[in-house]
């Protein structure tokens, strides 16, 4: 190969040629640097076409490529998944393909690296700085930029702590290899269904061939623990598997029963990994010795060398759905890399979405259920407290009928777990003086108090800010008032209520690693926590056998807005956060608490007939033209300047073609008309589903020209509609 087709990292450009220096051999998927003027741009080999190019040139006009990587090309499935995910989600290539080579220290050849590590010595001169740094470091290592990262302080501070011996230098093997998991390792015994449902698991995986399955089985029924069996099989064929976790904070529990069932830890993949780790990871999954992988969405775009089993776990989550760059759905990009490597496809779930119901209904996924939990433990009591006629005491959040059945749990030296969706002590705060209402100065989102570390924060942008003594606008000192309640203020209540009980918050903000979620499990496990007051962070994945009370605080909260899956998403929340109950031999209840118990969601959770519900909302969906039986796909225009970003939504709108089964409404403000400092305005494409309307949109805004001050971005199949 004398030319070579290469797609650079930047998806401003399209795919470019360069001519391939005599003694290098490269081939599509091979991984290259390449000159781009001044610069140097990693690539991509690619078939010529599969990519075309705008504006080839003769081979006497090539600049020749600079160097091929030392890894295995990416292979020809993944080049596949590449090219599906650019086209269905109207993305550039180069911005799905920065996701394979999501560590570019990787590409590099063997070597180690210095890390640091705390040694437990303080040093003499013990600075703010200093102590906040030692303090969120704690066990954790890596670079001087990583661990100065972590703490929030500058790296002078880390080599200042380095020079004081309070931090010491470890050199670090980054490509040491990963131990191989033991399928015989931790057999589990399985109940007659459960080993019917394994073995229809583990034939698929010996069959090698593209079958998508719903594993449907209620909250403890031991999901994992079967579809483990068909990881071990995957193990024993020599073949490698990703297991995608919804949050970060499920990682660790997760780890735990690997390491039980497989005598060894699986590889690891999501935001919170060092460099180094990455690196490590990545070279061993595009070698194939890393056999199994656990991680984020973003584990699907890894360069795997021999695929035999894709699982999804909890695959309803939301936060499967990439808000940010390229708005993928790892549960849908799941099933394609399954289709284009030819895998079993597991979507595990106790509370399956409409849309993959949809899927098992027309034939195109299989099912198979799991209905009954394991061993004794059974699924706990439903009841709704209605909150009108059941109020709080005046200034409280939790009905009296909820704090006694709390009362009695700590009397048993059980454990409860309040949930409520909402981080921080209270979403709004005002002044009962003049009315001013603290609002983020980037974003149309109203500053939510954190009162445990005394700040005001946009959980939007991340802007913060100290409380205030006095109201900004009238100056008026102790006027400041917290409006509704968050988690801690929550917590706050239960400390009043129970002073002898050990409360945990639970939350995004408490739980931001791993290393924090083993702390919390061991804690739990331990019977070191009495109450627990948390967020959806705690509605999945987590065993407490000791844990036999939830309380669902605000049941009413996510049915607020304009969302058409607010109901859905309602039913699967506070069903998963009840699944918490009851898992061990203890039998568990969930008081629910809501302004309207005769709802319809509230009934099916309180009856348990969640086949009516689905059916009642998949029925709706139908009327609607709604996902799944149509699409929607959302076009935003934003721009710092709000002027710019009005004339180019309006600019969008006049454009709308007029296509049989397509509607587009707006422009309209978004909700959230300014997020980051940049304004906002919305459409909506809605069309029904037989209609290709990726290729409707790509042809609609590829003849418009807006100002370079505004951006365009097209998030198909949205999941947010703010």
């Amino acid at each position: 190969m004398s030319r070579a087709r290469v797609l650079l990292l930047n998806a401003a450009l399209g795919p470019l040629d360069y001519r391939v220096p005599h003694g290098m051999t490269v081939e599509p998927g091979s991984i290259v640097v390449a000159p781009l003027g001044p610069r140097q741009l990693l690539g991509v080999v690619w078939e010529p076409e599969r990519m075309p190019s705008e504006g080839e040139v003769g081979d006497n006009r090539l600049r020749p490529l600079l160097a091929a990587a030392p890894v295995p090309p990416l292979g020809d499935s993944l080049r596949r998944l590449v090219e599906w995910t650019a086209d269905y989600y109207l993305a550039p290539p180069a911005a799905v393909l920065r996701m394979c080579l999501s560590s570019t220290s990787a590409l590099e050849g063997a070597r180690s690296v210095t890390e640091y590590r705390a040694t437990g010595e303080m040093p003499p001169r013990l600075t703010p700085q200093r102590e906040q740094a030692l303090e969120r470091i704690a066990d954790r290592q890596g670079l001087i930029r990583e661990l100065a990262t972590i703490a929030e302080v500058s790296d002078a501070v880390i080599r200042g702590l380095v020079k004081t011996g309070a931090i010491e230098a470890v050199e670090v093997d980054i490509d040491s290899p990963y131990p191989r998991p033991d399928p015989d390792h931790g057999a589990p015994t399985l109940s007659d269904d459960q080993r019917a449902v394994a073995d229809v698991l583990v034939a698929n995986v010996d069959a090698r061939a593209f079958q998508p399955t719903l594993l449907d089985g209620v909250t403890g029924s031991g999901k994992t623990e079967v579809y483990f069996e068909a990881v071990a099989e995957a193990i024993r064929q020599g073949r490698q598997t990703i297991v995608l976790l919804p949050e970060i904070a499920l990682t660790e529990p997760f780890l735990k029963r690997f390491h039980d069932r497989f005598g060894c830890e699986p590889v690891a993949w999501h935001s919170g990994l060092r460099s180094t780790q990455r690196r490590r990871a990545w070279r061993a999954i595009a070698s194939g010795e890393a056999l199994v992988t656990v991680g984020a969405r973003s584990a699907l775009y890894l360069p795997y060398r021999n695929l035999g089993l894709i699982v999804v776990d909890e695959a309803h989550e939301t936060s499967f759905k990439q808000e940010e760059g390229v708005h993928y759905h790892a549960r849908d990009v799941a099933v394609m890399r399954g289709l284009f490597e030819r895998c079993p496809v597991i979507l595990a779930s106790a509370t399956p979405a409409i849309e993959t119901r949809q899927q098992v209904e027309l034939g195109r996924y299989a099912e198979l259920k799991l209905p009954g939990r394991y061993g004794v433990a059974e699924m706990p009591t439903i009841e709704a407290i209605d909150l009108l006629s059941q109020p709080p005491e005046r200034g409280r959040w939790l009905a009296p009928k909820l704090v006694a059945a709390m009362k009695d749990r700590m009397e048993k030296r059980e454990q409860s777990l309040l949930y409520l969706n909402r981080r921080g002590y209270a979403p709004l705060t005002l002044c009962r003086n003049c009315g001013h209402r603290f609002q983020c100065p980037n974003c149309t989102a109203w500053m939510v108090e954190h009162r445990l570390v005394r700040r005001l924060a946009c959980h939007h942008c991340g802007h913060v800010m100290p409380t205030p003594r006095a109201c900004p606008e009238c100056q008026a000192e102790e006027s400041l008032v917290a409006c509704g309640p968050g988690v801690e203020r929550i917590a706050d209540e239960v400390t009043a209520l129970f002073p002898e009980a050990k409360v945990a918050v639970v939350t995004s903000d408490t739980i931001w690693s791993p290393a924090k979620a083993a702390e919390f499990v061991g804690r739990m496990e331990a019977g070191d926590i009495d109450i627990v007051v948390g967020t959806q962070l705690v509605t999945k994945g987590y065993h407490f056998p000791n844990l036999t009370l939830v309380g669902v605080v605000d049941a009413d909260l996510g049915l607020e807005g304009g969302d058409l899956r607010a109901a859905e998403r309602t039913f699967q929340q506070i069903r998963q956060v009840s699944g918490r109950a009851g898992r061990g031999a203890k039998p568990g209840h969930v008081y629910i608490q809501t302004h309207a118990p005769a709802a319809q969601v509230m009934q099916a959770l309180v009856t348990g007939d969640s086949d009516a519900f689905y059916a009642a909302e998949t029925e709706a969906r139908r009327d609607a033209g709604a996902p799944p039986f149509g699409r929607y796909a959302a076009i935003i225009v934003s721009s710092e300047d709000q002027a710019c970003a009005q004339e180019t939504a309006r600019l969008v709108g006049r454009s709308a073609p007029q296509v049989e089964g397509m509607m587009v409404y707006g422009p309209a403000p978004a909700p959230l008309a300014m997020l980051r400092g940049r304004h906002r305005f919305r459409l909506l494409v809605h069309a029904r589903r037989a209609l290709d309307v990726q290729d409707v949109i790509r042809d609609w805004l590829g003849k418009l020209d807006w100002s370079p001050k505004a951006r365009v971005t097209v998030d198909v199949d949205p999941y947010s509609f703010l």
